[in-house]
């Protein structure tokens, strides 16, 4: 499992769920190519919405900023490698 491997950043996730967020990574490392960062976002992304309902947000990158609002819960950043991920359900307000 990659909880060893998978350096978490900041979250406010229960454990159950950054798991899955971490288990969701290393699934798309599987199907795509690491450079394909868009299709790894997608996978998580799709994945997390059927799993929690919908709304969810996926970021994917060796690189990025961002600034949000997140539903209380939902967040999680962590880094695998060189690459980033950054998982959120969007927040209504």
């Amino acid at each position: 499992m990659l909880k060893g491997r998978a350096l978490v950043k900041d979250t406010d996730m229960e454990e159950e769920m950054q798991l899955r967020a971490m288990s969701s990574a290393s699934e798309a490392l599987d199907l795509f190519d690491v450079f394909d960062h868009r299709s790894i976002a997608s996978h998580i992304k799709k994945e997390f919405d059927m799993m929690y309902g919908g709304g969810w947000m996926c970021v994917v990158g060796s690189s990025f900023g961002s600034y949000f609002t997140h539903s209380k819960g939902t967040f999680i950043y962590y880094s695998l490698g060189s690459l980033k991920f950054l998982i959120f359900r969007a927040s209504s307000t």
